[in-house]
């Protein structure tokens, strides 16, 4: 099918899977990503662990760094951070390259406000176009579905292409968030096992450092 309306969905579809759903805003570097695999604003994160950490609360309403928990807004799953606190939590490096490229998007070349004005068949030029050939995946007008180029082909309204063409890329957005989700899954499990097999190497190296020395003892 045509990408004719697929533009339109776009960066609507994008800016929704990048909200944070603290701040409802689009998420602010550094984001984190949790256990969950949800992504939080940092300061979001450390004012939601305030807020279930009264007693750990700073003065200032600084980054706390100490440990403590806390649950994510989105699943309820309970976070656990280590002595480092927020600090501690992954950056979703990922997330930040989109967030840049998005905005960069958006603002590097800016949209004249400008009414624009309803396209026209090119074999009817007073016609405007307000269907969509599903046959020939393109849009065309009315006279040439009763009489024209496309009277035997099968037709759409333009909404209905739109609407679901536009759910097509939605379903795209999050397969692709939710192969990042994976992924960043697989280099957490990843860290863990290198973090697993240094201490194990640690504690080799120390019993044949200390078997060496009662030999020679």
């Amino acid at each position: 099918m045509s990408n004719f309306f697929v533009i339109f969905g776009f960066m609507e579809s994008l800016e929704k899977q990048l909200i944070c759903p603290i701040c409802l805003e689009m998420f602010s570097k550094p984001v984190v990503i949790l256990p969950c695999q949800h992504n939080l604003c940092r300061k979001c994160a450390n004012d939601v662990f305030q807020a279930s950490n009264p007693y750990l609360s700073t003065r200032s309403g600084s980054t706390v760094t100490s440990g403590g928990r806390f649950r994510c807004p989105s699943c309820r799953h309970e976070v656990v951070l280590d002595r480092h606190g927020v600090y501690g939590l992954q950056r979703n490096l990922l997330v930040e390259n989109i967030i840049d490229m998005y905005k960069q998007g958006s603002t590097s070349k800016p949209v004249p406000e400008v009414k624009l004005a309803q396209p026209t068949c090119g074999d009817h030029k007073e016609e405007k176009i307000n269907i969509y050939c599903v046959t020939c995946s393109i849009p065309t007008c009315s006279l040439c579905k009763v009489f024209g180029a496309h009277k035997d082909c099968q037709v759409a309204p333009l909404n209905d292409i739109f609407n679901q063409q536009k759910a097509e890329l939605t379903d795209c957005v999050s397969l692709l968030v939710g192969n990042n989700e994976r992924i960043q899954a697989v280099i957490s499990q990843l860290d863990e096992t290198c973090r697993a097999v240094e201490v194990s190497l640690f504690h080799f190296l120390n019993e044949q450092q200390t078997q060496r020395e009662a030999r020679v003892h």
